[in-house]
């Protein structure tokens, strides 16, 4: 194990991540997806990797190719279903080739094509007796055939055409422009022999916006019925999510859960086929958060039964046991991720790991014993384990990063830090320090403030990892402020509807806090945040002066142009009235800004619009002073990137750029633009 990859960013792009973990049938067969750089290190492509259940034996590569591969399943029999563009196999789409479904026999041999439809295909699941393929595959509008859809495309690109007509709302999603195709369910009897193709079918026909890039489905394990969220319109430009089961024989439709006031996400069938476990969302106000918990609906239709209503966590990815008996949850608490058990009958609690790790993913073997998922923790990257479900050891397993000799180690500890809020509240957060940070050599420090503003710092973190800032000799102090979750509905409430407020008060608490900590220097300090984080990097700029750098991140300025722009402008508008987005907007106090910013922006950002980085730059610009037109503040601008910068190359340079500015305004140092910026 070495810490040379928080020293060096072309080692830190190397480090392999790990995502999308699945249990075979049997329990035999544990796979995961693992991304690293490309051979030109401008982009990540994810390969399949199995893990060996029993933790014995040593991860090993699965998959082999340029384009990648993930979305993995498997079949009753122990076929591996994956989605890859590989050549000679996929459609060429308006925007490049698009995913086939792959099957590798599980007796071995290479892997063939067993459907392509020309549009792609995702979230492939597999009925667990049956055997029955779903998955989503995008269709244009009029398309009334997998064929008439490929000729529909063909015209297109022929044409040349990309324009798109939209009917309703929304028409954009994160990254990427919704339509012309929207997803649709198909669905196969089972994977055929030899050298044959599935014959899928259209199971839904066009659906509109029902199927939406964040839909989840799932199959029953007779293969009969499908479950799956199912959005519709409202009034004003706005949606919501319902539950809907279809009929696989005859595409028939019927509604599980709906209801105005509601939301509902990951539906998930019982083993026994009766009962769909769902998460439900009661829908938020201007002065209400909303709040989560975890029900159940009988498959064939009946009245919806609150499991977790008591409990003041909101639970995510239910799995159930084997026996229906209870579900595995995940659920923030206290700056940690834990795993839950909770019981089908009573809707009683029980933790699973009493660690500080953040738990995903989770997969219960066919005996019941074993829960198996990815654990990271704010010192760890994500890694394969599982958990006894009688309540004993967390067992970690052999996985890809000890395989490939990419185990990073830590440069550095991570203490807690504990504060009292104006009102009273506990407040609590991490702060990551170098190793030798102490008395003699307390560290300048950097407040990072986290993005949602719905989470928490619990979990590693890949796009803002503190352990870079800490090789560089940082102390990193991650709060969790009002509106962070894992902390109950009333401290979330407590910053609802007035972010400028309680959020902010909070965050300066627990920087005093920190500032008396033995290894920081509280004469050194920065401030960093992305997203709502970067809104409250911009709220703090306007309202002190204690800081002597601030970076904002992919950042709300003016939040009468950011809602009706934003890719769910229906949200934000349940969110904040207009008096609360003008009385917390940061752009109306630009005039008391002194702290030098730098502003980093991606034009494909729809969900925090590239106009809130335009609007932020030219109101620091047009107050700067000085005679000869320079101005303190810089603009870190990518143009293909996203709401993330995830591109390897970018990445470094991301925090190539963040280092240099910090070092040059809290360190003392000259300016040193980094090389790939000429």
């Amino acid at each position: 194990m070495t810490d040379d990859a928080f020293a060096d960013l072309d080692a830190y792009v190397r480090l392999p991540r790990l995502s999308g973990l699945v249990l075979s049938p049997d329990g035999r067969r544990l796979v995961v997806g693992v991304a690293t750089p490309d051979l030109k290190k401008n982009r990540y492509t994810t390969a399949l990797w199995e893990v060996d259940p029993d933790g014995e034996r040593p991860a090993r590569r699965l998959t082999r190719s340029a384009e990648g591969e993930s979305g993995a399943a498997f079949t009753p029999s122990g076929d591996l279903l994956f989605v890859s563009a590989r050549p000679d196999s996929a459609a060429e789409g308006e925007d490049g080739p698009k995913s086939a479904l792959w099957l590798q026999p599980a007796s071995g041999g290479d892997a063939r094509v067993i459907a392509a439809p020309a549009g792609g295909v995702r979230g492939v699941a597999v009925a667990a007796e049956a055997g029955t393929v779903l998955a989503g595959a995008p269709m244009m509008p009029s398309a009334t055939s997998a064929d008439h859809d490929a000729e529909i495309r063909k015209a297109r690109k022929d044409a040349g055409v990309s324009a798109i007509l939209h009917e309703e709302y929304p028409i954009r999603f994160w990254d990427h422009d919704l339509g012309p195709d929207r997803t649709r369910l198909v669905v196969a009897d089972g994977v055929p022999a030899g050298e044959e193709r599935l014959d899928l079918r259209d199971l839904t026909g066009h659906a509109g916006r029902a199927l939406t890039d964040e839909a989840v489905w799932d199959v029953s394990p007779d293969g009969r019925t499908v479950v799956t969220t199912w959005t519709v319109p409202e009034a004003g430009g706005s949606q919501r999510p319902t539950v809907v089961a279809i009929d696989v024989a005859t595409g028939e439709r019927r509604v599980l859960a709906d209801d105005p006031d509601h939301e509902y996400e990951s539906p998930r069938i019982s083993p026994d086929g009766t009962q769909v476990a769902v998460a439900v969302y009661r829908r938020s106000t201007p002065h209400e958060p909303g709040d989560y918990w975890l029900a159940l609906v009988p498959l064939a239709g009946g009245e919806l039964r609150p499991l977790t209503q008591r409990w003041d966590r909101w639970p995510h990815s239910p799995r159930w046991l084997p026996d229906g008996s209870a579900l595995v949850v995940g659920a923030d608490d206290q700056g940690r991720a834990p795993l839950w058990k909770v019981d089908a009958a009573t809707g009683d609690v029980t933790r699973l790991t009493a660690d500080d790790g953040a738990y995903s993913e989770p997969r219960i073997s066919p005996d019941g014993q074993w829960v198996y998922a990815l654990r990271s923790a704010v010192d760890h990257p994500p890694a394969p384990v599982r958990i006894a479900l009688d309540g004993g050891a967390i067992e970690p397993l052999p996985g890809p990063a000890e395989a490939l000799g990419l185990d990073a180690e830590i440069p550095g500890r991570l203490d807690e830090v504990t504060a009292t809020a104006e009102d009273g509240t506990p407040l609590r957060a991490w702060l990551a320090l170098p190793r030798d940070a102490g008395p003699g050599s307390p560290a300048p420090l950097l407040l990072w403030i986290h993005g949602g503003p719905l989470g928490s710092w619990n979990a590693w973190q890949w796009r803002w990892n503190p352990w870079l800032a800490v090789a560089q000799g940082y102390a990193v102090l991650l709060p969790d402020p009002a509106i962070s979750t894992g902390y109950g509905y009333d401290f979330i409430k407590r910053g609802w509807g007035a972010w400028g407020v309680a959020p902010f008060t909070d965050l300066m608490a627990l920087t005093d806090a920190a500032e008396q900590h033995a290894g920081v220097d509280e004469t050194r300090t920065a401030a960093m945040g992305g997203s709502f984080g970067g809104y409250m990097a911009n709220w703090v700029a306007g309202h002190t002066d204690r800081f002597q750098a601030i970076v904002t991140h992919a950042s709300l300025w003016a939040l009468d142009q950011f809602g009706p722009t934003t890719d769910a402008t229906y949200y934000w508008q349940r969110e904040l009235t207009p008096e609360m987005a003008e009385a917390n907007s940061p752009h109306r106090f630009a005039d008391e800004i002194t702290t030098p910013m730098l502003v980093i922006h991606g034009d494909k950002d729809y969900r925090v619009p590239i106009g809130e980085g335009l609007r932020l730059w030219w109101d620091l610009v047009s107050r700067s002073a000085a005679e000869d037109g320079s101005t303190p503040h810089k603009f870190l601008y990518f143009p293909d990137e996203n709401h993330w910068i995830l591109t390897p190359h970018h990445a470094k340079l991301w925090y190539a750029t963040v280092f240099a500015f910090l070092a040059q305004h809290v360190l003392g140092k000259d300016w040193e633009r980094p090389d790939l910026l000429g």
